[in-house]
């Protein structure tokens, strides 16, 4: 792609992906690694919400979740998923595609650990998705766990990472007259050779 310079510029997807992230955390005054992430239930109907990618490796993206959660159970299900970053302040978006994989070995130990002890602590009282009788009921659940479990608890065997195999990344920005910038890798599976494509705004 003789065009793809400037910001699009770079012959590995992921790199590029970790620079807009480490640019949009210089201009996002709030969660610059935040992404709406889609999911399936089993008849096929759509799910979407907000989580923090927390890793963009060489070959994957990274967040955690409640296993037991609505999206975590749809993730099992269907094996895939889909986000995008949306970076207002740089006019830009990262759309992913791929397959996903539960990760609950050292890196999910190790980031668990690197939380607040407030929110290991919450990861065992909540019941993600499941209806709540009060908040009420929330904190004294919390309040019994600190006491069971002090102040170094391990984490929970319902909680942990994911990783997000890529097939599809597109890179967009913003262009006048919405004739915007949009490049996509795409592979039919994530071992094989990407291809890139220039679209249509």
């Amino acid at each position: 792609m003789t065009d793809r310079t400037g910001i699009f510029a770079g012959d590995d997807p992921f790199v590029i992906a970790q620079r807009w992230l480490e640019e949009a955390e210089q201009s996002e005054i709030n969660d610059p690694n935040a992404v709406a992430l889609a999911t399936v239930d089993a008849t096929g109907l759509p799910n979407v919400r907000m989580v923090l990618l927390k890793e963009i490796s060489p070959d994957s993206f990274w967040f955690y979740t409640n296993y037991n959660s609505a999206k975590g159970r749809e993730l099992e299900q269907s094996g895939k998923a889909a986000m995008v970053l949306h970076w207002k302040s740089l006019r830009r978006q990262l759309r992913i595609r791929g397959t996903v994989t539960r990760e609950d070995g050292p890196e999910a130990d190790a980031y668990y650990a690197s939380r607040s002890l407030k929110s290991r602590l919450g990861a065992w009282a909540s019941r993600q998705s499941e209806p709540l009788e009060s908040r009420t009921a929330l904190m004294a659940k919390v309040a019994k766990i600190t006491a069971q479990k002090g102040p170094n608890p391990e984490r929970p065997p319902f909680w942990g990472g994911f990783r997000l195999s890529p097939v599809e990344i597109e890179f967009w920005a913003d262009g006048a007259f919405r004739l915007h910038d949009r490049f996509v890798w795409r592979r039919e599976h994530p071992e094989n050779e990407w291809e890139i494509h220039r679209l249509n705004p």
